[in-house]
């Protein structure tokens, strides 16, 4: 079987679904060596890809495009699955051929330009709503990373049961807890205290930094608790708010932007957090509390479907928009070492349960059912 893959997340710095691209692959590749794996993409890969060690089934391939083939979707990628002669092929992100050439997944890891438009620029909500519903029609079957998802994609796009399939990720095995001496130079490097709550992810309004911010607020003055908060991840859209509330809030002394940051340095930070803070509004899946919990990290999380679904028990889950009881929280674990300790080995526990190995066996049961049914 020859699969090709949707290689345009890894043109450009990796963040979810880069990462998910690069560790599904690769997983894939592992798990069937009777099997071949082409990461396929119009642009350039970014160079840090060449140190990723693959199989020698998984391959990558930049397509040469020209003025026609440039529109990739529905003529560049047709012409080329046509040429190499797919078995499937695997839409990583939202997008698959528009030309039916061969069977075709398709992965959506959420849907939150539709249900959350007011979290993200106009453009990108107006081409999802445009696109979307094409790309689902033409796949064969649907890959969604939680239940939830996929409870969301039957509503709100019309799909038949039987067509979608919730194939849960995982963290990858760099996320493993360090000691105190692994974790004190990235720290000190840095300019992270040695008491600190972490948030890590794109700055943008989805993430619910405002209520996070609030909440250390709230704490600071009510408490002797002056926690250093450090976010970690690139600015991402819809900042303004954020950055105006931070001036007003009292605690900028207290935040840290370290921007976006390689895997050691974050597994690091997840190591030595006092407490993990994700409280975001909305996630398919939500991959930093998952790694946080296999760094040994305690969780705070929004209550929020998917988490709880991932999380399951082993985190502590506050309504997103629900400061005081975020404020409350924290300081509850900031005061109690042994909940600490209680939450972060349920998250060891918890964490252990997934695995791109089992991503990839499910992913691979998907693929045969959409050839099946396309042979149909």
């Amino acid at each position: 079987m020859l699969v090709g893959l949707d290689g345009i997340p890894l043109s450009e710095p990796l963040a979810g679904v880069g990462h998910y691209t690069a560790e599904l692959a690769r997983a894939l590749a592992l798990d069937n060596p009777q099997d071949e794996f082409e990461i396929v993409s119009p642009r350039p890969f970014i160079e840090s890809i060449s140190n990723i060690e693959v199989p020698e089934n998984l391959s990558f391939v930049r397509a040469k495009v020209n003025a026609f083939s440039r529109h990739w979707w529905t003529v560049g990628l047709p012409r080329y699955a046509k040429l190499r002669k797919f078995s499937i092929f695997h839409g990583i992100n939202y997008e698959v051929p528009l030309r039916k050439i061969c069977p075709s997944v398709l992965t959506i890891h959420d849907l939150s330009l539709q249900l959350h438009p007011d979290t993200h620029e106009r453009r990108r909500v107006w081409r999802a709503r445009r696109r979307l519903p094409l790309m689902v029609r033409a796949a064969t079957a649907i890959i969604t990373p939680t239940e939830s998802v996929r409870r969301e994609v039957l509503e709100h796009l019309g799909v038949s049961h039987e067509k979608v399939f919730a194939v849960p990720e995982a963290a990858r095995e760099v996320f493993r807890r360090v000691g105190a001496e692994e974790s004190k130079g990235v720290l000190e490097r840095l300019g992270v205290e040695e008491e600190f709550l972490l948030f890590v992810g794109t700055i943008e309004p989805r993430k619910n930094l405002v209520t996070l911010v609030r909440a250390v607020a709230e704490i600071m003055r009510s408490t002797d608790f002056r926690p250093q908060l450090v976010i970690a991840g690139g600015k991402g859209w819809v900042t303004d708010k954020l950055f105006e509330m931070i001036e007003s809030s009292g605690i900028k002394e207290r935040l840290l932007f370290t921007g976006y940051l390689g895997d050691e340095d974050l597994r690091a930070l997840y190591s030595a957090a006092s407490v993990f803070v994700y409280p975001s509004l909305y996630e398919g899946f939500g991959l930093p509390p998952l790694e946080a919990m296999a760094c040994g990290a305690p969780v705070i999380a929004s209550s929020i479907a998917s988490i709880t679904e991932v999380t399951e028990d082993a985190a502590l889950l506050v309504a997103p928009d629900d400061v005081p009881s975020l404020a409350r929280s924290i300081v509850t674990l900031l005061k109690d070492e042994r909940a600490r300790a209680a939450l972060s080995n349920a998250g060891l526990r918890r964490a252990a349960e997934f695995s791109w190995g089992r991503t990839a066996r499910l992913t691979r049961e998907v693929y045969k059912e959409a050839i099946a049914r396309f042979g149909r």
